[in-house]
């Protein structure tokens, strides 16, 4: 079984099903696990070139219909490949895609094993999360264009597993474009951000929070409820998601704490 995938999540999903080695080519930003930067590229998620697809004589194509165009995918099945489409619209599909994949590649134990450990881990975060004092949140994808996810997205998903109530939960769409004034009008009690930026998170020119920190009346800022994380722990969805999720959680659950000892406190006298 030789395999060729057309998005860098399709990559990890791979090797987690236990299938790397059958991988012969992959798109641009395939960079997760080490092994997949040394395989050949067919293009990006969203431009292939089906010449170089040619040369590496596929068996298997992974698809992924956001970014791969329907026309590309239509001519490359029209050309007599097997495509298979995996479309993530859900935490649960991580698991489920691991397995069909490992169906595909005569990996079904290791794929098998990879899947349950997805599925415990994400009971386990749900269990310990997913009833507790609810924290308003807000979750940034870009800065310019400011970008977020809504409740339909698996992101979406993942901060209703950690008890959090995403801001723009009920928007249409996945992944709209919104206004800093939005934001700030729904007053957030955490902002989490995925840092593309290179350098340390506090520094002005490189925190992609800096735009919310001029507004000190803002619930996050009261509860010291900024933070960033590893866009490619969140934002891809593989298992490393679990990893992502759990930071997730645990950012949700300082503002829940630093609530909790505010509301505690005995009140202060003049």
């Amino acid at each position: 079984m030789r395999i060729v995938t057309l998005s860098p999540h399709l990559a990890e999903l791979v090797f987690a099903a236990g299938a790397g080695r059958q991988l012969v080519g992959v798109v641009e930003y395939s960079n997760f696990p080490v092994a997949a930067r040394r395989l050949p590229r067919v293009g990006d998620a969203f431009r292939v070139d089906a010449e170089a697809i040619a040369t590496l004589r596929p068996d298997l194509i992974l698809g992924w219909p956001s970014g791969n165009s329907q026309e590309l995918l239509d001519r490359l099945r029209r050309l007599g490949y097997r495509v298979v489409d995996l479309e993530p619209r859900t935490l649960a599909d991580i698991g489920r895609h691991i397995r069909v994949i490992g169906a595909a590649a005569g990996t079904q134990a290791v794929a098998g094993r990879a899947a349950d450990e997805w599925d415990s881990g994400l009971a386990g975060l749900r269990q310990r999360y997913g009833s507790l004092a609810p924290v308003r949140v807000f979750y940034q994808i870009g800065t310019e264009p400011l970008v977020t996810a809504t409740g339909r997205h698996f992101i979406g998903e993942a901060i209703r597993l950690c008890g959090g109530t995403n801001i723009f939960e009920s928007v249409p769409g996945l992944t709209p474009v919104v206004s800093q004034e939005f934001v700030i009008a729904a007053a957030p009690e955490a902002i989490i951000a995925a840092d593309y930026a290179p350098g340390p998170a506090s520094a002005a020119d490189a925190s992609p929070l800096q735009m919310w920190r001029s507004w000190p009346g803002l619930p996050a800022n009261r509860y010291d409820g900024l933070f960033v994380l590893d866009p490619d722990l969140l934002n891809i969805p593989g298992p490393r998601m679990l990893s992502g999720i759990g930071q997730l959680c645990a950012s949700i659950d300082v503002v829940r704490q630093k609530q909790g000892a505010r509301a505690s406190s005995p009140p202060t006298t003049q």
